[in-house]
């Protein structure tokens, strides 16, 4: 029992550790990461992308909003080209 308690005590000062680490360009106003919104909503990887870096677009320093923006957007059309392709 003591060493599943010292096992969860490591866990959690690691999962505080990894989140102190976060970029705030990934972390809203109110604490919400951009990968913890695109998992609650079920979001492909396409449009979590896409999501993630409309989200950040004009925070991430030496990183203009446009080049953010035209990411989203590419992630956007994969995601397009996926569908389309699902019903041909």
């Amino acid at each position: 029992m003591h060493y599943l308690t010292i096992e969860l005590m490591n866990a959690l000062q690691y999962q505080k550790k990894m989140e102190n680490n976060i970029p705030k360009y990934y972390k809203g106003k109110n604490g919400y990461m951009a990968k913890d919104v695109a998992a609650n909503f079920n979001l492909s990887y396409n449009l979590g992308s896409a999501m993630k870096y409309i989200l950040r677009a004009g925070k991430k320093e030496n990183n203009p909003a446009e080049q953010d923006i035209i990411k989203a957007m590419n992630h956007l059309q994969f995601e397009l080209d996926i569908i389309k392709d699902d019903t041909i």
